[in-house]
């Protein structure tokens, strides 16, 4: 790309043309004040005035980001006009915002008061009336509070960006605009699929996840036997909320850190994935040989499944019939393991700390119960476990290394790391599918095929002389592309994996913010990096666990030896599979 000669509070520098000034400042070590340098692009450009400067050629001050840059411009960034403007924006959005900092879910994380503090903002010099405020916590996964929302649109063009959707859009007009579903309606009556990726990119406390903790301590205190799971993302991605780089191991911290948190049995989601990996590989063969419904698509992430619901409801057959894997995690803990133990299923409770946002609704689905007892009683995100360790006063950065409890169940493989990645399930998969199609294992378990990020990957193998054609997707955009074609009838693949989430499981709508202004340790590129570190850290694990195939974990071939039978026997269907509905395109 071309070069271009700039000055920036007089010092001369060269960048690339087509840069907005915003852009250039960074690239050339300047920090503008700004709400949106700090999200993933997304945004209503220009709208909140915060990121103001002077620049030649320009009728007075303009937002750095949407304007370009040009050749010979010279941009100022601390001339006592535009530090003034910028101040003024901000104690502007504060007059319209509900203060109340100490009791934020986002305090720490927020960058409306970032901003505050680097403009200096005043307390209260504008005052007058507030728009009408609407509070909706109406579906067990995302609340939103308008009173912070300050309209910078971030989560109308993430739910567009990520899925093609628009669940979100400015409502109303004028002094009464605010950020709602349609017509003001609460994420329960809309087709939100509560992926929580809007979560994830506001910049206040406008929309948050909404918390399970005081569920998780009124059970404590009962006397509950409480156990707790951990997917395989959180392990990736927890020590962020401790200062640590992005990509940074904690399992065996997390671990340590749950122990003395107070939990009976501290058990690793991965152990469900590897039994999940045996139900679904199995279906996916009977599939492939007995005339069934093809493409198989997986069935693990519980905002592609809204999704499916929601919008494709006549393809609900091609789904696997597998429940998620914490799902059926809850399922064995409160049946097999239960037995073994002598503890009545009732006085369990099953607590799952998951990087997403949609299990919260998920674990509330009446299918998802055995028995008339839910699988999972509570859901935390990440970040919440994040709360609870800093609650306890716990110092995680120095916590030793502690192991998750494997007794009858919980050991597991190589296979159910990576399912917290795009392209995790379906390699996992096959791997199994692969052995039991050739009774020998894959050469190599590393299938790079399906690794990456790239919307849709495809990949074909030969297994066993049969040939598998495959498909991957994540974000409801990419997915759409494929579900499109298997509605016409054009669809070439046998097996689908689709993760709700762009990146996955790693990238959920319940893990920490990634947001640069409280990272000063990350790399500059850390926005476009996040992914790939985090997904760096599982397959990391991955390749340090001796079995790295499902079919080998010796808890789960016990399990099935002495418990379920086999693969989708009666036994393993009533405890492990379920059932989905079309839903309405509004109300459930």
């Amino acid at each position: 790309m071309a070069k271009i000669n700039i000055k920036i509070e007089g010092i001369p520098f060269e960048v690339e043309s087509g840069l907005t000034i915003l852009e250039a400042a960074k690239a050339c070590g300047f920090e503008i004040p700004s709400l949106c340098a700090f999200n993933h692009g997304e945004c209503s450009k220009g709208s909140c005035r915060v990121c103001l400067v002077e620049a030649t050629g320009a009728r007075g001050l303009v937002a750095s980001c949407v304007y370009p840059v040009a050749e010979g411009m010279e941009i100022t960034i601390s001339s006592p006009k535009a530090t003034a403007a910028r101040r003024t924006s901000v104690e502007l959005l504060l007059s319209n915002h509900n203060k109340n900092c100490q009791q934020c879910d986002k305090n720490g994380m927020c960058v409306l008061l970032h901003v505050s503090k680097v403009t200096g903002a005043r307390d209260d010099m504008y005052q007058g009336e507030q728009t009408p405020v609407t509070v909706d916590r109406l579906t067990p996964s995302i609340a939103r509070d308008t009173s912070k929302c300050v309209l910078c649109g971030r989560c109308v063009e993430r739910c567009k960006n990520a899925h093609g959707l628009g669940i979100l859009g400015f409502e109303k007009r004028g002094f009464n605009t605010i950020v709602a579903p349609a017509e003001n309606r609460s994420f329960a009556n809309s087709p939100c699929i509560l992926c929580g990726q809007c979560v994830s990119v506001c910049p206040t406390g406008a929309l948050m996840e909404i918390s399970e903790i005081e569920k998780v301590d009124a059970a404590m205190k009962a006397g509950k036997y409480v156990v707790v799971q951990t997917a395989p993302a959180v392990c990736a991605a927890l020590g962020e909320e401790f200062g640590m780089k992005i990509g940074t191991r904690v399992t065996g911290k997390m671990v340590a850190a749950l122990k003395r948190l107070g939990f009976k049995k501290v058990f690793d989601t991965n152990f469900a994935a590897d039994l999940t990996i045996m139900e679904e590989a199995t279906e996916l063969l009977d599939r492939i040989q007995n005339g069934g419904k093809l493409p198989m698509i997986t069935s693990c992430s519980p905002g592609w499944v809204n999704y499916a619901e929601y919008n494709y409801g006549d393809l609900l057959p091609h789904l696997s019939s597998c429940k998620s894997p914490h799902e059926m995690f809850g399922a064995i803990l409160k049946s097999y393991y239960c037995e073994k133990n002598g503890i009545d299923p009732k006085d369990m409770f099953v607590v799952s700390i998951m990087p997403c946002t949609a299990k919260k609704y998920e674990k509330d689905r009446p299918e998802l119960s055995v028995n008339g007892l839910q699988d999972v009683d509570a859901v935390l995100t990440t970040r919440e476990l994040g709360k609870l360790i800093k609650r306890s006063g716990i110092n995680f950065v120095k916590l030793p290394d502690a192991e998750f409890d494997n007794d009858v169940v919980g050991d597991y493989t190589g296979a159910g790391v990576i399912f917290g990645t795009t392209g995790g399930v379906m390699e996992a998969a096959l791997r199994t599918a692969a052995f039991k199609l050739t009774g020998e294992e894959l050469q190599s378990p590393a299938l790079q095929e399906v690794r990456g990020f790239a919307g849709i990957k495809e990949a074909t193998f030969n297994l066993g002389g049969k040939t598998l054609k495959v498909a991957v997707a994540h974000g409801m955009k990419n997915a759409k592309v494929l579900l499109d074609d298997i509605r016409a009838g054009k669809s070439e693949y046998q097996f689908i994996e689709i993760m709700g989430c762009p990146g996955g499981c790693i990238a959920g709508g319940g893990q920490p913010f990634v947001k640069p202004c409280f990272l000063p340790n990350e790399d500059a590129d850390i926005l476009d990096t996040y992914k790939a570190k985090r997904a760096a850290a599982l397959y990391c694990e991955d390749e340090l666990k001796t079995l790295r195939a499902s079919h080998k974990n010796p808890q789960i071939a016990e399990l099935y030896n002495t418990y379920l039978g086999e693969p989708n026997s009666h036994k393993a269907h009533k405890l492990l599979h379920t059932t989905y509905q079309a839903k309405e395109k509004f109300g459930k």
